[in-house]
């Protein structure tokens, strides 16, 4: 018997994706609610996606790892 499939932490999973070169992609903060007070570029910059700062790339890999 071999050893048991690990689960990725479905939280992550549903946050961020692995790009092909390896890289991980996520959304960014402070698109929630509050957005009257921001100006229309601040709120059009935060649409897009943004890569995930290399200190924080192993952790979230290994949350994602089960999948």
């Amino acid at each position: 018997m071999g050893k048991p499939k690990m689960k990725s932490n479905r939280a992550a999973a549903k946050r961020f994706k692995v790009t092909g070169s390896g890289r991980i992609k996520r959304a960014h903060a402070y698109h929630g609610h509050l957005l009257t007070s921001k100006s229309a570029k601040r709120k059009r910059n935060l649409r897009k996606s943004a890569i995930m700062a290399g200190s924080d790339v192993a952790r979230a890999k290994k949350m994602l790892a089960g999948g």
